[in-house]
């Protein structure tokens, strides 16, 4: 063993730490659709657009400039560090370069779990095991989109105060800084406060439960840190372009019942999707392990955060990846003692040795594992997977382009050359169009909720939803150009109507224009471009949902 340590050639080697770093990469490409998973949603489009704004005007915008229903208004662009850095990117290699950035934060969030789960838990299987959950449960929202950064900044606060409940208290005086940058990066800074707050909380239990008071004094003292720490990051918070607006902003867009009600992200997860056996099984061993932590170590804090983390996670699927990322190193810790007490109660001899021998291979394996390494096949991967992206050629899943099956691509030229049409769409596609058309043309809506608000978007819905003012609507707002999935309802009751005639159908998208008043009902349908065959009448179609953000992603891996 001794050699072993001392060979050069062995920091070449993988380990388990490239292992997590490439798990992400097995999961996109064997078990979903590779980078159309991570192109899976429009927001990026307005994103990158975005960030291509502030680079040509030196500044952040404060009104909106991507529709034409609320021109103008005041809007809050709260991700435009992300949408500054990453329309840098697109502009030295186009989506590739957004796709690939992306996936490498994705490995390297999960690369650094696992060695924060490592640092507490001696036993290298059960905390590859517990990162390999918490990444299953977080690809339900892989997108190259900005809360990427957000689940990387969670694994970073965990590690921090990791090392400060082991006593190195002055790595809290950095963490207001760090909440500088993860508040410019994604509105998702809140959920780092939210950590400190368990953190706060859970020492606070713990000096009002326990009876030693050497015990209390100690979590008394932890909670002060704790409490100092979340009121400086807190404060920190403020430093945006849009100083404490922001938060005001946050607390309306979350206080409108519509968007809980309405946007699939922000809604519960179906457990009959894949991805609920990864929660389900997170859920029993987060349960399990906060109990043990409050039994055995009298430590409040897991029990904190994990019993809040999952109701937030079931309340929301949007949550389920960082409820699996908080709980995952104290489900790994606490298995491996439950182990460990195991092997030493009165069981069946079998049971024992069971319990022994894989203790045994684990610790001897996760000494040779523990030793440097200079991640060359973590590195060689990435590399890999850029070059293939990246390449001119790429095709099927490693194609960076938002899948034509699923986007109107083909309808672009007819839009193209409508400059002056006032189109409407489909707030997904709304994103879509921003990212192909802007700065030629602007949208009815997009996925920007937060911006057009409850009243709108309940205006919008029933639109979609074909309420009986659906006409009134469109004529309200002077639509004259309407672009919708051919399996949308809407796209139906539009085919039915005397006033509108189709004028393309390509099998995905189909548009309509006002039809000329003289014109006889017999001629409402033209030539479908691109859907030869194809019948003309719309038969009953699906209702899409108008923001499907996660109905693809919450499939899983």
């Amino acid at each position: 063993m001794s050699q072993a340590r001392t060979n050069p050639a062995l920091r070449l080697f993988p380990c388990l730490t490239d292992l997590a770093f490439l798990m992400p990469i097995v999961f996109l490409f064997a078990r979903m659709d590779g980078v159309k998973t991570m192109l899976g949603d429009g927001d990026t489009g307005w994103h990158i657009r975005t960030g291509e704004w502030i680079l040509a005007n030196g500044r952040v915008p404060r009104q909106d400039m991507f529709s034409f229903t609320k021109a103008g208004q005041p809007w809050y662009a709260w991700e435009w560090l992300w949408d500054v850095c990453f329309a840098w990117l697109y502009h030295h290699g186009g989506l590739a370069t957004v796709v690939v950035a992306s996936i490498v934060v994705i490995c390297l969030t999960m690369a650094l779990l696992y060695r924060l789960v490592l640092r507490n838990c001696d036993n290298p299987f059960l905390a590859m095991g517990a990162t390999f959950l918490a990444c299953a449960g977080s690809a339900i929202h892989w997108l190259a989109r900005p809360h990427l950064f957000t689940l990387l900044f969670v694994v970073i606060l965990l590690s921090i105060l990791d090392r400060v409940n082991a006593g190195r208290f002055r790595l809290l005086l950095a963490l207001p800084l760090f909440f500088v940058l993860w508040t410019n990066l994604h509105g998702g800074f809140f959920v780092g406060l939210i950590i400190l707050a368990g953190y706060l909380a859970g020492e606070c239990a713990r000096a009002l439960f326990v009876a030693d008071t050497g015990e209390r004094r100690i979590a008394l003292r932890k909670a002060k840190w704790y409490a100092l720490t979340f009121a400086g990051c807190a404060a920190a918070t403020l430093l945006n372009p849009y100083t404490y607006h922001l938060h005001v902003h946050i607390y309306q867009f979350f206080a409108e019942p519509y968007h809980v009600a309405n946007v699939v992200e922000f809604q519960s997860i179906s457990f009959h999707q894949p991805v609920a056996l990864y929660l389900e099984s997170m859920l029993l061993l987060g349960a399990l392990s906060a109990g043990w932590y409050v039994v055995k170590h009298r430590d409040f804090v897991p029990l904190v955060l994990v019993a809040g983390w999952a109701h937030l996670a079931l309340f929301s699927a949007r949550n389920i990846p960082i409820f699996a990322i908080v709980a995952a190193p104290f489900v790994a810790q606490a298995v491996n003692e439950m182990l460990m007490s195991l092997q030493q109660a009165r069981t069946a001899g079998w049971l024992q040795r069971l319990v022994s021998g894989f203790r045994n291979i684990a610790l001897e394996f996760g000494e040779t594992d523990r030793i440097w390494r200079l991640h060359v096949v973590s590195a060689a991967a990435a590399a890999i997977v850029a070059l293939l992206v990246l390449n001119p050629d790429a095709s099927g899943k490693l194609k960076p382009e938002y899948d034509p099956q699923r986007y109107p691509a083909k309808a672009l030229s007819l839009l193209r050359a409508n400059p002056d049409a006032r189109i409407f769409t489909d707030d997904e596609w709304g994103d879509y169009l921003i990212y192909q058309l802007y700065p030629a043309q602007k949208v009815f809506v997009d996925g920007r909720s937060d911006f057009y608000g409850q009243d709108f978007e309940e205006k919008y819905l029933s639109l979609m939803n074909v309420k009986y003012d659906w006409e009134q609507t469109l004529n309200q707002y002077r639509i004259n150009l309407v672009i919708l999935s051919t399996s949308s309802a809407l796209a139906t009751a539009i085919k039915e109507s005397s006033h509108w005639r189709a004028v393309y159908d390509d099998t995905v998208a189909i548009v309509f224009r006002p039809a000329p008043k003289s014109a006889p009902e017999q001629q409402r349908f033209s030539t479908a471009v691109g859907g030869n065959g194809r019948d003309p009448r719309v038969t009953k179609a699906e209702q899409r949902n108008p923001r499907g953000t996660l109905i693809k992603q919450t499939k899983g891996v």
